[in-house]
């Protein structure tokens, strides 16, 4: 089973990179650039297919892929008569449109796949039946049993027990009519809930411990709950990325000094890939809580890699985004000026930049692969 989850995440990792290309294509095709080349992966071509202008196609080493704009820098040279497709000759908001689609195609993804699991996987929740009732408790005086089931609290009816509990938490130890479900009949219960010191903390309590299981919530619920999590993903994945220079000492630490790998610390695509693995390949969870798992893994993938694609540094989308912007504002500033619009800014000129943040990028990442290899992360699961 460990096998068929890193080869599932290997094909959803593909499937992310091609849609991320996939937006790339369509919107610089939506606003007349010329796109020779759309393929998956690197090195040697393995298959390709020309449609109208573009070449579609599978390359050796599925390691990404790519979506060829003609025309990224002045230097291109452009067919004879498309010299206005190029990208560089467009509008400041159509460049910017075309990088940023591929992030925003990450951010949609993961929030489809949150979705997904909540109104068609289910997540783990307090179900409203009852496991256990407390010996001595106010739920035992008042006549609950286990396997009751509780359908309203003073009249409302229980949706959610996560929330539908506050009732009992605020009821200040007055009188609760609860509606019971026990095998096929209802009745109706009032019981007062007591105050108890729970993990150092004072409620009120009636006793009784629900069981846990897989709910699937309705499609409004799924839509809310689904935006709740990707933006919680979005500020995790923010505060990540602002301590990721500090976590690559302790990184170093535990690739060569054989030190324990921080499970929350830096992690690579071959230690991500491992972590699905042990997800899916785990005995002890249900096949509901595995796919559930790995469904959160590649949300939470999609969503910081989307992020991180929007960092305002070359070579990423980000920082092409950013010279487009600082074309921008020159062209603002012409303005003011009574001057003529300014020529776009020559990337290849940003060159050196670009290779600097290459080189600390491709040896972070060789870092990562040691350490995925030789230390890698395990799961508590």
């Amino acid at each position: 089973m460990q096998i068929i989850g890193i080869l599932g995440f290997v094909v959803a990792l593909l499937l992310s990179v091609m849609i991320h290309e996939f937006g790339h294509f369509l919107t610089a095709k939506r606003f007349g650039m010329k796109v020779s080349e759309f393929f998956l992966g690197f090195g040697t071509r393995i298959w390709s297919t020309k449609r109208g202008e573009t070449e579609f196609g599978l390359k050796a080493i599925p390691a990404g892929g790519y979506c060829k704009i003609e025309g990224m820098v002045p230097g291109d040279v452009m067919p004879e008569g498309e010299e206005s497709r190029a990208f560089y000759r467009a509008k400041s908001s159509q460049k910017l449109i075309v990088l940023g689609a591929g992030s925003f195609l990450h951010f949609v993804i993961g929030y489809l796949l949150l979705f997904v699991l909540f109104a068609g996987v289910g997540t783990n929740q307090l179900l409203p039946t009852i496991n256990e009732v407390v010996k001595g408790s106010a739920a035992q005086t008042a006549g609950i049993l286990a396997g009751d089931e509780v359908l309203a609290i003073n009249g409302k009816q229980v949706n959610n027990w996560y929330s539908d509990v506050q009732v009992i938490r605020n009821s200040h130890g007055a009188p609760l009519t609860l509606l019971i479900k026990r095998g096929s009949e209802q009745v109706t219960i009032t019981a007062s809930a007591k105050l108890e010191t729970i993990d150092g903390n004072k409620r009120y309590v009636l006793g009784i411990i629900n069981e846990v299981g897989i709910k699937r919530a309705g499609p409004v619920t799924a839509l809310k709950n689904s935006g709740i999590v990707t933006k919680d993903f979005l500020v995790q994945s923010v505060k990540s990325l602002i301590k990721l220079p500090s976590k690559i000492p302790a990184l170093w630490g535990q690739t060569v000094g054989g030190q324990t790998r921080d499970p929350n610390g830096l992690v690579g695509v071959v230690g991500v890939a491992r972590v699905s693995g042990q997800a899916v390949g785990n005995d002890s969870l249900s096949i509901t809580e595995r796919i559930s798992t790995f469904i959160l893994i590649i949300a939470s993938l999609n969503i910081f890699v989307g992020l991180f694609n929007l960092l305002p540094i070359l070579p990423l989308d980000g920082g092409h985004m950013a010279v487009a912007i600082a074309d921008e504002i020159r062209a603002f500033f012409a303005r003011l000026g009574g001057r003529p619009r300014p020529a776009a800014i020559d990337v290849t000129l940003l060159t050196p930049i670009t290779m600097v943040v290459f080189v600390i990028l491709a040896a972070l990442t060789v870092l990562l692969l040691v350490a995925d290899i030789v230390n890698p992360v395990v799961l508590n699961l």
